[in-house]
């Protein structure tokens, strides 16, 4: 399967979004907490210090911050899309909460006016650089326009102002640090699962665009063996023929076996240009999950006459599939790693767990080196000391990918590797 040249930029916009949303959700958190926190605080000023406080007006603010709370979380709950316009729009509306706030309990007096610097913070973490500079430029002119247009609430206070606004400078320092620390700590580690999550994303796309190349490459050289194979075909043939060979028993035999090889390596090069998507004009293949494994079973027995190869097909009701030749190729590489590592023994389960297909590989030898099971999958990664080796796996893991499945390597608590396929049975239905 290609890789476009968008698909980057698409991967790229779909995990932003995804960050967008864990971090509306925080914005969502931290909303909580202010209106808590601002309670608290209304509350502990008005009865604790005694000073009178427009109770009405604050409550309007608050209501109205707990209802774009509420839609913030409906937004959040019922959208899997989150636009960074729409996390610019909700600091802008905090902002104006906040200006509010300060316009009724003293303007720029009010030494909770630091809290601008949170929504600052905020805007330069979660958006580009122009939404931190465009609520710089905001909050400066809502502290400008508070130091001429406010609601005195200190004029005729007992207690001294100063003093006041110490301790007033004091929480609101330790309440802006520890929230800053909090979220900002919380929105660094969804930026970091997103940075992951796209190292993966390229590396997989790498990844497939290897099997692309490997898929070329194989295509040619199976366009360019076809040739020779017919004429070696045609001339062994033809020495089937011949009474001058066919009067000797064993070399009549010879040219018979030479004859079936040649027929094999006919069939493995029409399999591989099948892959390739050559071969798709004689339609698909429409069979089911237990004809497919036994068939399966039964043709690679055949092939490589294993001394023992113990095969249990426990699928259950039996279901209806594509056949798929990629596939095909993929179970046969694993049982010819199996065979290759345990030449006495190879086992192959089938089930059914959840709505997947599952196919456990197992042998008695040596299993997985540490270095093996750490790059499993990984192209030439090999134990077998061929130069170019250890392919098999690596399109092991990128087939059963692309069919949304998934491939685990363990090794036995007594001893041999395991090797456990599964797929979805969906990726294989006829309907799809």
């Amino acid at each position: 399967m290609p890789v476009h040249p968008a698909g980057s930029r698409t991967i790229s916009i779909t995990i932003d979004e995804v960050a967008d949303r864990k971090n509306l959700l925080l914005l969502i958190q931290f909303r909580w907490l202010a209106i808590i926190g601002q309670v608290v605080t209304i509350l502990v000023v008005q009865y604790g210090l005694g000073i009178d406080l427009p109770l009405a007006n604050l409550a309007y603010v608050i209501a109205f911050l707990v209802a774009l709370n509420v839609l913030s979380l409906i937004r959040h709950n019922h959208r899997d899309v989150v636009s960074g316009t729409e996390l610019f729009l909700g600091l802008l509306l905090d902002v104006a909460a906040l200006t509010a706030q300060l316009y009724l309990t003293g303007g720029a007096d009010n030494p909770f006016v630091s809290l601008y610097l949170l929504q600052i913070s905020l805007a330069v973490i979660l958006l580009d650089a122009w939404a931190g500079w465009v609520l710089v430029f905001i909050s400066s002119s809502c502290f400008f326009w508070l130091s001429e247009f406010y609601r005195d609430i200190f004029n005729g206070h007992g207690k001294d102002f100063g003093r006041l606004h110490i301790e007033g400078t004091f929480v609101s320092l330790v309440l802006s640090a520890a929230l800053i620390v909090f979220f900002i700590s919380r929105i660094n580690r969804n930026l970091r699962a997103r940075d992951d999550y796209l190292a993966r994303l390229r590396q997989q796309s790498a990844e497939e665009d290897h099997v692309v190349r490997m898929g070329l490459l194989a295509s040619g050289a199976a366009h360019e063996l076809g040739t020779p194979l017919a004429t070696l075909s045609v001339i062994l043939n033809d020495w089937q023929h011949m009474p001058s060979l066919t009067r000797t028993p064993e070399l009549s035999h010879e040219i018979s076996e030479m004859q079936l090889q040649v027929d094999r390596c006919k069939a493995i090069v029409s399999g591989i240009l099948m892959s390739s998507g050559e071969a798709r004009g004689e339609g698909t293949l429409r069979t089911t999950v237990n004809a497919y494994f036994d068939g399966l079973a039964e043709e690679w027995r055949q092939n490589r006459s294993p001394e023992r190869f113990d095969y249990v097909n426990e699928f259950g009701h039996d279901e209806a599939i594509v056949s798929d030749t990629a596939l095909k190729q993929v179970i046969f590489n694993l049982f010819d790693n199996a065979l290759d590592a345990s030449p006495k023994l190879v086992r192959a389960h089938v089930a059914r767990k959840q709505g997947d297909i599952v196919l456990i590989v197992s042998d008695d030898g040596p299993g997985f080196s540490r270095d093996m099971l750490t790059a499993f999958g990984k192209p030439y990664h090999t134990t077998k000391g061929r130069q170019g080796g250890g392919l098999g796996l690596f399109l092991v893991v990128n087939v059963v990918r692309k069919l949304g499945g998934t491939v685990e390597a363990t090794n036995a608590d007594i001893g041999g590797a395991i090797v456990t396929l599964r797929l979805p049975l969906a990726s294989l239905s006829p309907r799809n």
